[in-house]
This record gives structure tokens, sequence and C-alpha cells, in this order.
């Protein structure tokens, strides 16, 4: 039987960690699984002769100078930019690696699965290899872990974006890509607040915490995040049409009967200008609540 065949043959249901065992036997080479985070969910198999698999098992993660080196030689970018599976190349490597996304239940994607090209990969090899992948993104499905970690994983970066602290943009290819993947085309920020009319702060905190929850069950294609007194929002240019679409028509009564108010940026496509686009977002949006239009949404007038 073909490795294809074999891989098609793996039952779901019996966790992450019979999938790799069962595939490194099937390929005859180690394997690990990430998460967005760059931490080591599994492994199996003998490790690679490589210092950044030592390290990884090891510690758990990757370090500064393992993430620097592979995103000076485009590792990190080939990962980024790959739609499902990709080889990777780097001179201080014995071997190549083959790298696959996984996904969660609302296709999300959320972490790696890498394996060391012990034997050469053909067609067959890869295309049971991108099986993988679909078993294993099949597995995870209904994981808290992976269902809860996009929540998380969207606040800590986008505050990181916001705050100017990504040091190494290659570094955090990965993470920027994650963002804006199935967001289509250029993006828009919008920022949410609640007007404050002297009302107390867990009053405040509660509107917001609401609109969360809203966002969280009604609106999973926005990336959003807390910030100051701000929730903000990553959106594609498929809303461009703010005032027409049901996020900002359907629900234009909670805005107002919890005394929301939101300002939307200019548009633009380099995640790593974030700041600048909160900054219009924010902008529009105080410049709106001081014209007491009797609106609630912003736009930012160049």
């Amino acid at each position: 039987m073909g490795v294809l065949e074999q891989v098609k043959d793996l039952e779901n249901g019996e966790g992450i960690q019979y999938l790799l065992d069962s595939a490194c036997k099937i390929f005859n080479s180690p394997l690990y699984v990430i998460d967005a985070f760059y931490n080591l969910i599994a492994f199996s198999g003998v490790p690679a002769d490589e210092p950044f698999w030592s390290e990884l098992l090891n510690t758990g993660t990757f370090g500064t100078n393992a993430l620097e080196l592979m995103a000076d030689e485009n590792v990190v970018s080939d990962v980024s930019y790959s739609d499902k599976i990709v080889r990777l190349r780097c001179d201080k490597w014995k071997s190549d690696l083959i790298s696959g996304h996984i996904f969660n239940r609302d296709n999300i994607w959320v972490g790696e699965t890498t394996m060391s090209e012990h034997i050469p990969f053909d067609t067959e090899r890869m295309a049971a290899f991108e099986m993988l992948m679909v078993k294993i993104s099949s597995e995870i499905q209904d994981y808290e872990y992976f269902t809860k970690q996009p929540t998380v994983f969207f606040e800590n970066t986008i505050n990181k974006l916001l705050d100017k602290t990504v040091r190494n943009t290659l570094v955090t290819n990965p993470q920027a890509q994650i963002i804006q993947y199935g967001l289509e085309n250029y993006l828009y920020v919008a920022v949410v607040r609640v007007a404050r009319d002297n009302i107390l702060e867990k009053v405040h905190r509660s509107r917001l915490a609401y609109f969360q929850s809203m966002l969280k069950t009604r609106y999973k294609s926005f990336r959003y995040a807390a910030y100051m007194d701000h929730i903000v929002m990553l959106m594609s240019s498929k809303l461009k049409n703010f005032y027409e679409e049901p996020f900002w028509s359907q629900d234009y009564d909670l805005f107002e009967l919890n005394n929301l108010y939101a300002g939307i940026s200019s548009s633009f496509e380099n995640i790593y200008e974030l700041r600048h686009y909160y900054d219009q977002a924010v902008a529009a949006l105080m410049d709106g609540i001081n014209s007491s239009s009797g609106r609630r949404v912003f736009l930012w007038k160049c």
C-alpha cells in the first residue's frame, strides 16, 4: 500500500499524537506540531540532528536566534505565504523540511505541522502529507485550546502591533499572515468606544464586554482586541459600504442602547502600519462625537 493510501486509512478521533506516531512510521521521518505562538504541541520520532530540533524539544519553543535565522533564510516568509504545504530550505540545515498549515473549526490558521525530509518527497508523498494536514485539522476542530487560541492570539498580536513592540517584522510574518488570513484585499481599522458621560467604570467595562461577546458569537470574521478604552477591529474591504452592511445597520440599535460610537480608518494593505490607521480611526471617532451629528459611525475623511 502506498503512503497516500496509508495516510487516508488513518482514523480520526484518536488524538494528534496517534496521527503523528502513525505518520512518522509511514514517512519514516520525525514530525512536530507547533501553534501560532511557536509553542510545541506534539512530536514523534527521533529528532533530526539539527540545533533547532534540540531547542524546540528541550524548551518547547524556538528562541529568538533560531527565529531570526529562519527569517533571514526566508523560511518564515515561505511558511507565511504558502497556501497549503511548502518545502523549507536553509543552508545551515542538514536536510530540508516539509511544512503545512493546520486550521481550527472556524477555518483559522492555528499552527504548523513540520517533517524532516529524510527521503525525497515525490508527488505521492507530497499528496500524502497534504492529506495528513487535513486529518490533523479535522482532529483538532473541537479542541478547546485551538478554538480559544485565535481570540488570545489576535488580542496579543494586535496589541503588539499597536504598541510597536514588533522589532523584527520578518520573524512575526506568520502572525501577521494569520491575522490577515481570509480577509480580502485591503484592510480597514474600526475603533469602538463607549461615551463616558460620567457613567460608572464597571458600567463602561460591561458595555465593552457585551460588545466583545457579540463580535465573538456573530462576527467571527472580524479580528479584534481590547486596547486602551477601545475595541479595535480589523476588517476586510468586503465591508467597505459600511452603512449598508448588517453589522452597522441591523445592529445600529445596539450602538444606541449601549452608547457606543465607532470610527473607521481609510484603507491600507501593510499590517505593520496598523498603528497609523488606528490613529486615523480614533481621530474620526473623536471628530464625529464632537460634531454632535446624531450618527454613531464615522469614517475618516482625508
